[in-house]
């Protein structure tokens, strides 16, 4: 089995995997997310600020927005702090703290366009500079406000996946089997399930796509159970506990689905390295009928719940011919 292994390795790698021979610990996180570093040229022109900031958290997000705006009118409060408080009236000059936080509060109320009045520019330069602040800040609320807008229309699958992925008793043989499933009332239909493994031999990661006995489903709407059968025609044929242990693998899983409240495609994705791969157990169910039978409850907390089993034995098969 052990040479099995090793022939299909060298005579079925791909070359259209998206990644270079060599890699990181993973190249696909478990949130999805590319574990690529990019350098050399200009973070300006390699950076999209846009794709950044809609990709970033809840927390994050807000964060930044209001470090931001601290920021901004930070900045102009000692712009006006070097034209002189002599050309904002209105001014509390009787300790420097308190004439500190009018200078910053003018500025706030001024990048708002709120401006309750009872402090305001005199002469060219501090009307000049509140303008063009009041300016900016209308364009930063309306950037905000984009941003918001596209956070929240985002579509997204809203899918958890596994934290493990099982190899597993399957009919008289065994399986790859991780699960997945919705977490959110969104309605996914369609859903379709792509698997490439990269395996690395000699200093260089080679992939393979993984066949799965369900590629795709018309309808999202419990838990799918992910099954790639290990047979002659599979790189993992052969394989014991301690080849998955000592051999670095990645199965990268990408799913896309068609959102019906969106009307557009989703797409999720996630790996499963070696030390994620449990040899010899099976999942548990995660869902139950209700007690007055007129609806299925699924546990979502249940997703990576597995016991451990005994795997059936298959016979080493040296003369098989190799695919």
């Amino acid at each position: 089995m052990v040479s099995h292994f090793k022939n299909f390795i060298r005579q079925k790698s791909r070359d259209d995997s998206g990644f270079s021979a060599m890699g990181s610990e993973r190249f696909i996180r478990k949130d999805g997310s590319t574990n690529v570093q990019m350098k050399g040229g200009n973070i300006l022109t390699r950076t999209s600020w846009y794709h950044t900031m809609l990709g970033l958290s809840s927390v994050r997000f807000i964060v930044y927005l209001v470090l931001g705006y601290i920021a901004i009118n930070i900045l102009f409060a000692f712009i006006y702090q070097l034209i002189g408080i002599e050309h904002l009236s209105g001014i509390d000059s009787s300790t420097p703290l308190n004439e500190l936080v009018d200078v910053f509060f003018f500025s706030s109320q001024t990048f708002t366009t709120v401006g309750y009045g009872r402090i305001a520019p005199v002469g060219f330069l501090a009307s000049l500079v509140s303008t063009f602040e009041a300016f900016l800040g209308l364009l930063a609320f309306a950037i905000a406000t984009g941003l918001f807008y596209g956070r929240f229309s985002r579509p997204q699958a809203f899918i958890k996946f596994s934290e493990n992925a099982l190899i597993a008793p399957f009919q008289e043989g065994t399986a790859l089997m991780f699960r997945l499933a919705p977490y959110k009332n969104n309605s996914l239909t369609n859903a379709e399930v792509i698997l490439t493994v990269a395996i690395e031999t000699d200093q260089e990661n080679k992939f393979y796509t993984l066949e799965t006995q369900l590629k795709k489903i018309s309808n999202l709407a419990l838990n799918w159970t992910v099954v790639h059968v290990i047979n002659k025609d599979s790189p993992f044929y052969g394989l014991t506990d301690q080849d998955f242990r000592t051999t670095d693998i990645e199965v990268i899983v990408q799913l896309s689905a068609f959102d019906d409240v969106f009307s557009n495609t989703v797409v999720q994705r996630t790996s499963y390295i070696s030390p994620e791969i449990v040899y010899g157990a099976k999942f548990l169910p995660m869902f139950t009928i209700a007690k007055d039978g007129s609806t299925t409850v699924m546990d979502i907390d249940k997703l990576n719940a597995f016991v451990r089993t005994e795997l059936p034995k298959i016979e080493d098969d040296e003369s098989a011919p190799v695919p």
